[in-house]
């Protein structure tokens, strides 16, 4: 098979490949093979018919054009592969020479004109430099997570005076679209401040007093009148200020293993430290990517552009939708489509391999964001074909590690951030412990209610498959698992399904064309796959464990914060 590739512009090439009769005969047999199988003719037995009657009754060239639709993928893939290229969404095939049915060994030629990823030039990593906030927490914020302890033991009492925000509010609501109630509530307790139900609630709240009414218009988010504008007429019935335990040794005593307010105050100093290393790292990984993203020419394919637009507006709620138009949904694609973009050839010039075990590490990280058992999570993506997605999530993950460890990392107090050794420590279990400081559970570690000594997992579609690992690719057997080892009290199987189901909805729109010329929009993700995850690997596209389910369409775009550095 002959391949040759022209450049049509940055992001889009012709593939021409000619396939010659030594590669097309195989292709031409399993033809014959499967139609003289299928159909029945007088005189023979089914399976048993000669070529030479085949091509009587439905002609040669049914046979051939039948070989070359079966065989079509197989020879992209290898011709692809052979040319190095990376596909972004489906290639448009045209066959400019047919197999000619008078040959005895015909060959054909066919040409595959697509989006694929650029060139991406690389920096000179040791000029580098990223500044990332210190480690040492500040009073200030040793005080606030002092306060927020102090919340959870708090009491609200009511108060004669307006409304502020912090206050909790009774309050009733009634919801009208064109003079028609279309929702209501009574006695709902409300935060204000907490910016949730309707957007302008908290404006139009602070500063109410009780038995006092006010109307607000704005977009419902939720309900059968979802994402219209609506009269909604708010009464306060009730104002109510949280009462905070005071700070002092009995508070140390109520809330904490500790005697003192001091012990209490200096075991939370040590545990933002612990938290600061961690976001350290994330911040480092985050501000070299948008470095990166911001100095480097990649240029994005328009038709994936286009395609992750439309996915972009698709996953937004009607009010997200009614804020959100085309053209600022358009740059948040364009910017997840850079990272990810950016991340493969990182991944690629670090030349990152991943083992079965971290592979593993990962997906049990994964899927404690859903609330699923590690065992059935991995079971559900073996079985979906989800496998490929998350080994190249955790692929780009790292590689973007790979590329911070090569540049120079400073704090605001201009002490240098030892980056290797930072993860090094974060990955190593403590003494004594088998969960690492990451939270993510080593596969052969305690999880859920029951012991992983060993997952199998099929990792022969991994490209960069780590050689040096003891495959078992054959194990993947479910009698294998002792089902005594887990207590399925620790999940809610109905939600379970219903996570199911949400990642079988959102598959049928994702289809990564990185290896398979019928795939549609060339993002090759894990659908929703890292929403509440912390494992320890810097990943692009989640956000902080505290802010996930704020992330606005689920797709590996930079603006999220992430816990794995």
């Amino acid at each position: 098979m002959k391949s040759a590739v022209e450049t049509l512009d940055p992001t889009k090439v012709k593939l021409s490949v000619e396939v010659e009769a030594e590669d097309f005969g195989p292709a031409v047999d399993r033809a014959y093979k499967e139609i003289i199988g299928e159909v029945s003719i007088p005189g023979f037995r089914r399976g048993k018919a000669p070529r030479r009657i085949i091509d009587q009754r439905f002609g040669r060239g049914t046979v051939l054009a039948q070989a070359v639709e079966d065989g079509m993928n197989d020879w992209f893939t290898q011709a692809v592969k052979e040319t190095e290229l990376s596909p972004m969404g489906a290639p448009q095939i045209d066959l400019i020479r047919q197999p000619d049915p008078k040959e005895p060994a015909p060959s054909f030629e066919f040409t595959a004109t697509m989006e694929v990823a650029p060139h991406i030039t690389l920096p000179d990593w040791p000029k580098i430099t990223i500044t990332v906030d210190p480690v040492t927490p500040t009073d200030d914020a040793v005080g606030q997570a002092l306060d927020a302890l102090r919340e959870r033991f708090a009491s609200l009492k009511t108060v004669d005076r307006p409304a502020r925000t912090g206050d909790f509010v009774t309050i009733d609501l009634v919801a009208e679209v064109n003079d028609e109630e279309v929702d209501s509530v009574t006695g709902y307790s409300y935060q204000v401040g907490s910016g949730e139900i309707v957007k302008g609630i908290d404006e139009a709240l602070d500063g109410l007093s009780a038995g006092e009414t006010t109307v607000l218009e704005s977009v419902l988010a939720g309900g059968p009148a979802a994402g219209k504008e609506a009269m909604i007429t708010i009464v306060v019935t009730a104002v109510k200020e949280s009462e905070l335990p005071e700070a002092n040794d009995e508070f140390a005593e109520l809330a904490s293993p500790f005697d003192t307010i001091e012990e209490l105050r200096a075991d939370i100093r040590d545990d933002l430290t612990l938290r600061n290393e961690r976001d350290q790292l994330i911040q480092a990984q985050e501000r070299l990517m948008d470095h990166l993203i911001a100095t480097l020419d990649i240029p994005v394919p328009s038709g994936v552009l286009s395609q992750e637009t439309d996915r972009v507006l698709a996953r937004l709620s009607p009010t997200e939708l009614a804020e959100k138009d085309r053209e600022s949904a358009a740059q948040d694609a364009a910017q997840a489509i850079r990272t990810q973009m950016l991340a493969d050839a990182l991944a690629t010039h670090f030349k990152v391999r991943a083992s079965q075990a971290e592979l593993i590490d990962f997906m049990i990280a994964s899927s404690r964001s859903y609330g699923i058992d590690p065992r059935l999570f991995i079971q559900a993506a073996q079985s979906s074909g989800e496998l490929p997605h998350f080994y190249a999530e955790l692929v780009r993950n790292k590689g973007a590690i790979a590329a911070l460890e090569q540049v120079k990392v400073l704090d605001t107090e201009g002490d240098v951030i030892d980056v290797k050794a930072r993860i090094a420590a974060r990955t190593a279990p403590p003494e004594g412990s088998v969960i690492p400081l990451d939270g993510a559970a080593p596969a052969t570690a305690a999880a859920g209610t029951g012991e992983i000594d060993e997952i199998p997992v099929d990792l022969s579609f991994a490209v960069g498959l780590d050689e040096d690992a003891d495959w078992d690719e054959d194990d993947w057997d479910e009698d294998d698992w002792d089902e005594d080892d887990w207590d399925e009290d620790d999940w809610d199987d109905d939600e379970d399904d219903d996570e199911d189901e949400d990642e079988d909805e959102d598959d049928e729109d994702d289809d990564d064309g990185t290896d398979d010329p019928d795939d549609q929009n060339g993002i090759d993700r894990p659908d929703n796959a890292n929403e509440d995850d912390d494992d320890g690997i810097g990943n692009l596209d989640d956000e902080n464990d505290e802010n996930d389910e704020n992330d606005e369409n689920g797709i590996d775009h930079p603006d999220d914060a992430d816990e794995r550095a």
